[in-house]
């Protein structure tokens, strides 16, 4: 999808914030998918998100992680990622539980938050920290008190391939890393996260590229602190995984860090 450069890019840990404007009412992805939940909102005109099976429209609608799907916009929307694994994304799965790619969301509650969003996409000066804010109290409204028990082990397996996304990385590693045999270690984490672990990985990796453009990286400044070979190889991936190539990200941008807060 053709965006106009003055988009906006949030990114803090466990989620981030997209505020696109489409180019041209052909602005399209092609199938793809991503590990993180995707929960979309039309803040000016309208969009539509399929599947294979399903199709819904604005104002609202979040993805089921790692479901293909095609995002159609005109005008300006907001996406906001979530990662999965995080306490607010493990709440958030049991909207899919009945097997659902795509879901409505309700926004009576959000629409303060919804506001701040549409400021930001027109070009109010409108605070990066103030976008981040309103992304995560949207997310928070959505969640709801709810939690969901991680499991230490895999948590220690995330945090260790965290720290060494800029090389290489293994299950076996990882698994040493959680005081874990290695065929327990896939077994568990494909268990949490629903994922194998190099396909995680793979994941963290994009997430990794797309916090350092954001925090002014070169895109092949940002492939290398990625651990992807090169810029090439970073656009590839990006576009098998969101249905677009990585040159869309050319839009005002800014990295959130922990003082934000955690989705």
């Amino acid at each position: 999808m053709e965006v106009e450069g003055r988009g906006r890019i949030v990114v803090w840990p466990g989620g981030s914030l997209w505020v696109l404007k489409a180019a041209r009412e052909s602005g399209r992805t092609d199938f793809h998918a991503h590990h993180a939940i995707q929960i979309t909102f039309a803040l000016k005109g309208d969009f539509e998100l399929r599947t294979a099976d399903e199709r819904l429209t604005g104002p609202a609608v979040a993805v089921a992680p790692d479901a293909r799907h095609i995002f159609h916009a005109h005008g300006m929307v907001a996406i906001l990622f979530v990662e999965p694994e995080s306490v607010a994304g493990r709440s958030i799965r049991d909207s899919f539980d009945d097997g659902r790619a795509l879901v409505e969301i309700e926004t009576g509650a959000i629409a303060r938050q919804l506001a701040t969003l549409k400021d930001a996409g027109a070009d109010a000066g409108i605070a990066d920290e103030a976008l981040a804010r309103a992304g995560r109290e949207i997310i928070a409204a959505l969640t709801g008190p709810r939690t969901q028990a991680s499991n230490p082990r895999v948590e220690a397996m995330i945090a260790h391939a965290a720290a060494r996304l800029d090389g290489a990385v293994s299950l076996g590693s990882a698994a040493s890393a959680a005081c874990l045999s290695q065929s327990r270690a896939r077994h568990l984490f494909v268990e949490q996260t629903g994922l194998p672990f190099k396909s995680w990985l793979l994941w963290l990796r994009i997430q990794r590229a797309v916090e350092a453009y954001a925090s002014g990286s070169s895109l092949t400044e940002a492939a290398h602190e990625a651990g992807f070979a090169d810029s090439a190889h970073l656009s590839r991936t990006f576009r098998r995984h969101f249905g677009l190539p990585a040159a869309a990200l050319s839009i005002n941008k800014n990295y959130v860090g922990d003082a934000a807060g955690r989705a």
